[in-house]
């Protein structure tokens, strides 16, 4: 194949993209931390069906045309430092292949190291071994190999761009050692092989197909449709005594693989905490009753929950006149009804739901600057994988004053949010802000969903792990055993102030026995706080 049109190139698209929703939990599995997170699969498999959902419906069918309906879709519904790269290597394409209506495989190969270049620009600090090094070392190769040929074909040029980032990514161990004591190549470099593959096997004739929901062995939300919403079904059951002597996490687990997907399942003595996205919510919950009776159960209709987010983003939008000016607005995230009212308390002006088991995309932080109605606004991500969709977004909304505080934590956008004067300049609001969230030091208790070792730390899956900023320093089978423990390391004799934040799975006689167990240990004032927050037992800050 010599020339790429317009129609050879939404192919080529489509089978990218349904390779990718096909084996996100392949690539889920490749991130380093055994954390229940937004995961790399599905941050990609979600922001490059949102791009390729609007390029297919692109009516041209000139190559630059529809690129560029593809760099905007990406761009808007990239999630999670995975997508936002992702967005910014197809921004890069497109720039390669602006004003052309056909491309051959020379100008193919020009038009992925442009991506290579844009990615690594929109980086502050570009790492090594990840997703950047794998378009950057597959692009280079296939240029000077495609220079070399004359006449090179289209077909040609991908063979070798995906031989090459295939290669690229086996060596990204050797480029971050936590990679390879961990014994996986990197999770975004994955995805975008994978992407590739599907780009290649358009070109040889095959458009690969999503797989359908009952025949997936990886995850019934394959679907590109689906993928993102379904029912997010929680529920906690006290074995019975027959439950006891027959209930096996990996059993109802892989049972539960076989409806659905983002899949947790803990055990702490007689009690069982699950967490599944499901089309079939009522099949999830009889697999779990059939070991004893259930505690708490909660399921909610993620398409609904979208919805409700789009009526609150962009219909608000037309009362707006209603709305006075504010000098001021902030924006931040949080995951949990107590979490969200905790920051509303604060001055926070909107709360995107999020964080962990949902990163919001670009799209999201653009609706909810329009939605404010500012002078000057801020916006508080407190997750590292919610930063680059947040600048993305202040980027776009280019005609407004907007500037993201890069908190990593909720402890840090506590922070920051409590520091904030509305009395005081913009400027000197930025630099207290800042200051605030360096002062702040962040410990987090959560499950473990797989068997790895970690800086030399055995952990286990269902084992409850402190996480200190962004070290694994403790993991036992017992939660309270970590959080003491993780609090020995965090807890300093400078330190004066403890904010213990408890999640859904908590009972409040738990938490106040922390708290008691603080006060008999440390010289330090303790806050305790219902967030009811998923996936983190305890969010614990500590200044």
């Amino acid at each position: 194949m010599v020339m790429i049109n317009g129609r050879i190139f939404k192919d080529m698209l489509a089978s990218g993209a349904n390779n990718l929703s096909n084996k996100f939990t392949e690539i889920d599995a490749l991130n380093v931390f055994p954390v229940p997170d937004g995961d790399t699969g599905t941050n990609m498999s979600l922001t490059v069906t949102a791009g390729v959902k609007d390029a297919l419906a692109c009516t041209s069918e000139d190559v630059c045309e529809i690129a560029k309906v593809l760099s905007k879709g990406l761009l808007m519904g990239a999630r999670g430092n995975s997508g936002v790269i992702t967005s910014q290597i197809f921004r890069g394409i497109y720039q390669g292949v602006d004003g052309m209506k056909e491309i051959n495989g020379f100008q193919l190969a020009n038009a992925f190291v442009m991506g290579s270049r844009v990615a690594y620009k929109a980086v502050m600090r570009p790492v090594e071994g990840t997703i950047l090094t794998v378009i950057r070392e597959a692009a280079d190769y296939t240029y000077a190999y495609a220079s070399s040929i004359e006449n090179i074909t289209c077909l040609q040029v991908m063979e070798k761009m995906v031989e090459e980032a295939k290669a690229s990514l086996q060596r990204t161990p050797d480029l971050l050692p936590v990679l390879k004591e961990v014994g996986v190549v990197d999770s975004g470099g994955a995805g975008l092989v994978t992407i590739f593959e599907g780009f290649l096997s358009a070109l040889q004739g095959t458009i690969i197909q999503k797989e359908d929901v009952v025949q997936s062995s990886t995850s019934a939300q394959s679907n590109l449709e689906s993928e993102e919403y379904g029912y997010c079904t929680e529920f906690i059951i006290r074995l019975s005594d027959q439950g006891q002597k027959i209930f096996k996490e990996e059993t109802l687990r892989d049972s539960l693989s076989r409806i659905g997907n983002s899949i947790v399942c803990v055990q702490d003595d007689d009690i069982v905490k699950v967490h599944v996205h499901t089309l079939t919510p009522g099949e999830a919950l009889n697999m779990g009753q059939r070991y004893g009776e259930f505690v708490k159960l909660k399921v909610e209709n993620m398409q609904e929950q979208h919805e409700e987010i789009i009526m609150q983003t962009t219909v608000p939008n037309m009362p707006k006149k209603d709305i006075p000016r504010k000098k001021y607005a902030i924006i931040t995230v949080a995951a949990g009804d107590g979490l969200k009212q905790m920051f509303k308390d604060l001055r926070a002006d909107y709360v995107i739901s999020g964080g962990q088991t949902m990163n919001p995309s670009t799209e999201d932080f653009v609706e909810a600057i329009q939605q404010v109605n500012a002078e000057h606004i801020i916006i508080l991500p407190n997750n590292s994988n919610i930063v680059m969709a947040a600048q993305q977004a202040a980027t776009v909304c280019e005609d407004q004053n907007v500037e993201v505080i890069p908190t990593k934590t909720i402890p840090q956008g506590l922070s920051a949010c409590i520091m904030f004067n509305p009395d005081v300049d913009f400027d000197i609001n930025l630099s207290e802000m800042n200051e605030a969230v360096s002062l702040v030091k962040t410990g987090q208790v959560t499950y473990a969903i797989k068997d790895t070792t970690f800086e030399g730390l055995e952990i286990t899956s269902g084992d409850y792990m402190g996480i200190f900023e962004k070290d694994i320093i403790v993991s036992v089978p017992n939660k309270m055993e970590a959080t003491k423990e993780l609090l020995n390391k965090m807890i300093s004799e400078d330190d004066e102030l403890v904010t213990v934040v408890y999640g859904e799975d908590v009972q409040e006689e738990e938490a106040n026995l922390l708290v008691s167990f603080i006060e008999e240990h440390y010289d330090v004032e303790v806050e305790l706080h219902n967030g009811m927050q998923p996936v983190y037992s305890f969010i614990i800050g500590v200044e």
